[in-house]
Formats: C-alpha cells, structure tokens, sequence
C-alpha cells in the first residue's frame, strides 16, 4: 500500500463534512500520528514489515540498537519513549539500521519531534544520497561525508 503524503490527506480535508470524521480516521488511522507512542509503533511496524535478515536470523530490535551503536537498555528506553534524546543522529542511525527509505526516515524523524532530513544541508544530502542509493552501512555514510568534511553519523568510540 502507497502511503498517503500530508498533500494528499489535506486534498481529502478540503471537501469533507463534519459528519465523515469517522470514516477518515479509520480508512487513514495509519497516517495518523495521535498519541506519544506513535513513534515507536511506527518504527517498530516498519522494521517488521522488512523481514530483513541479520547474522543468519530476523532482524530484531536488539540488533537494530546494536548497529546504531547503542545499549539495549538505552535503545529501548529511546525507542519505547520513556526517555527522550535530542539527538537526531540517534533516530537516524535506528533508520538506518533497519534499513529505511528516505521517506521513511522523515517520518520517524517527525514523529519523534525532529526535522527530517534537509535537502538544503550539506551533511543531510550525503545521507540522502546514500540512503537513496542504498548504502545502509554506517561505515560508508561516514566515509561519504569525512570525504565532505562534515560530522560521521556514527557514535565515536
């Protein structure tokens, strides 16, 4: 299923009636973000819908914190949001991780109460472009932006 964009759901706004609400909500109940846990719903739905395989099993949220470079206690803590971080590093490396298309990124990042990626900023368009050509391992999205002299995405040791 095509994930309906903030356009397309405004479009349907536009024209309803009052009396419809109801049926909006539960045709479009997926698109909506209504409560404090919508995002790790989300991040955990999107990493299940991948089905990808790590070290010869299903991916799980363990690795997922374990290739972002955190504990699992903290990945946890961040991911169930009983603990908020303001790192956006953070949020990204969990996306790419498990592996998540940009728009997918942009939503987990507005969920959590960021910015998405830019367009417009240097160190978000390497990320960009690597995403967008499927480079999913930390090491080269850092080794794409030490060549542009900016920040690594991954947590230094």
């Amino acid at each position: 299923m095509k994930e309906k964009s903030t356009n397309e759901l405004d479009e349907l706004l536009k024209e309803m009636n009052p009396n419809d609400l109801d049926k909006y909500y539960k045709e479009n109940n997926e698109y909506m973000a209504n409560d404090r846990k919508s995002f790790s719903y989300y991040m955990k739905d999107v990493i299940a819908k991948k089905n990808i395989t790590f070290k010869n099993h299903k991916m799980c949220l363990k690795d997922i914190y374990s290739i972002a470079g955190v504990s699992e206690s903290y990945g946890e803590k961040i991911m169930n949001m009983e603990k908020h971080t303001k790192n956006r590093d953070l949020i990204i490396r969990f996306c790419i991780a498990g592996r998540f298309q940009l728009n997918e990124i942009n939503r987990a990042l507005k969920l959590y109460g960021m910015n998405p990626l830019y367009s417009k900023d240097k160190r978000d368009v390497c990320i960009i472009v690597a995403v967008n050509n499927k480079k999913y391992e930390l090491f080269e999205i850092d080794d794409i932006l030490e060549k542009h002299n900016l920040k690594k995405l991954s947590k230094d040791e």
